[in-house]
């Protein structure tokens, strides 16, 4: 199949690329850059031991989406902003962006005749949930703008699913992906000062940061951190794979969680990236971070059903693969 990957030179979306590649796909890269690298594309190409296809474009640019959907079969829709805590701060950069954005898409979509997506949202839509772990059919109650964007997205899927009965899409909740390719030649590259554990957790090993900071010590969780469902980014990338080629006519729209099942604190996850990488992870206990919630995580079961997919990858994999990205790119992407 041809795919659309939107925002496929970010940190799921080029782990997706190789994924979709060694299974025979031609992934074409949709990106504007805003929060990625253009190294990244040649480094997929490497990994994928061929030439992936590069549209330089944003979500929100309707003519320049309808000439990527060109011959196109599916589209993955992983372009957003995607912080937390900045969309408390700048709410509507987000709602313009996460929601504009991919109506301009569904619109592209619609007009070129394309009816199969897979989007990428999050666990986010869920809340603080009542109890873990977390069904697809536990109460939506976001607590955060740039989860508010994520689940109004999910509506208008499902809306035009239910207005266009030849329209077919997965949308996958993701839980907490870290990690990195194993080859260390792809990984996660924040700018500035992390939003994620991992990445945060990494560069203070590598000596790009002084300490981490642990935002909450006193969350009603068994160490008083906050608890999350962390799945490896290639587990997630294969997923996405699955998912886009369960994609047929009449399947409708679906949500699906995709996680491990299993919840890790940050002070566990601290720990076992120490115990991976050999290095200490200094860290001091500030004040809880808007929108966070105390434990999140997944019931992974209606994945393996719909998808005949499971997360394989433990989190000491989890930790050895970012180490290895980390400190090999200590700089992050960089040319060569």
């Amino acid at each position: 199949m041809k795919i659309l990957v939107c925002g496929g030179a970010g940190y799921i979306g080029s782990h997706t690329c190789v994924a979709l590649a060694a299974r025979g796909h031609d992934a074409v890269i949709y990106d504007n850059f805003s929060n990625s690298s253009p190294v990244a594309v040649q480094r997929i190409a490497e990994l994928a031991e061929r030439p992936v296809a590069l549209v330089e474009g944003d979500i929100r640019d309707a003519a320049k989406l309808a000439g990527a959907l060109q011959g196109v079969d599916a589209v993955i829709h992983f372009a957003a902003f995607k912080a937390v805590g900045e969309s408390c701060e700048q709410p509507l950069a987000y709602f313009e962006n996460n929601i504009g954005g991919s109506v301009t898409l569904l619109q592209a979509m619609e007009a070129a005749g394309v009816a199969n997506l897979v989007f990428s949202s999050s666990a986010t839509v869920y809340g603080d949930p009542d109890s873990v772990p977390i069904r697809e059919d536990a109460p939506l109650r976001v607590t955060n703008p740039y989860g508010r964007t994520k689940l109004v997205v999910e509506d208008l899927i499902g809306d035009l699913c239910a207005a266009r009965p030849g329209f077919n899409a997965l949308l996958l909740r993701y839980f907490n992906p870290v990690g990195a390719h194993p080859s260390g030649r792809i990984g996660e590259d924040p700018g500035g000062i992390p939003n994620n554990l991992m990445p945060y957790i990494s560069q203070v090993a590598v000596g790009a940061r002084d300490c981490l900071s642990v935002f909450g010590g006193d969350y009603p969780t068994p160490d008083g951190t906050g608890v999350r469902d962390y799945i490896h980014v290639m587990d997630l990338a294969e997923a996405h794979v699955r998912a886009v080629e369960t994609l047929r006519p009449g399947f409708g729209c679906q949500a699906v969680n995709l996680g491990t099942g299993q919840g890790v604190s940050v002070l566990e996850l601290v720990r076992a990236f120490e115990e991976a990488s050999g290095r200490k992870v200094p860290y001091r206990v500030v004040a809880r971070r808007a929108g966070d919630v105390a434990m999140c995580w997944a019931d992974p079961s209606r994945a393996a059903e719909l998808l005949g997919w499971r997360a394989r990858l433990d989190v000491r994999r989890m930790c050895e693969d970012a180490w290895r990205w980390q400190s090999a790119n200590p700089a992050g992407y960089v040319a060569g």
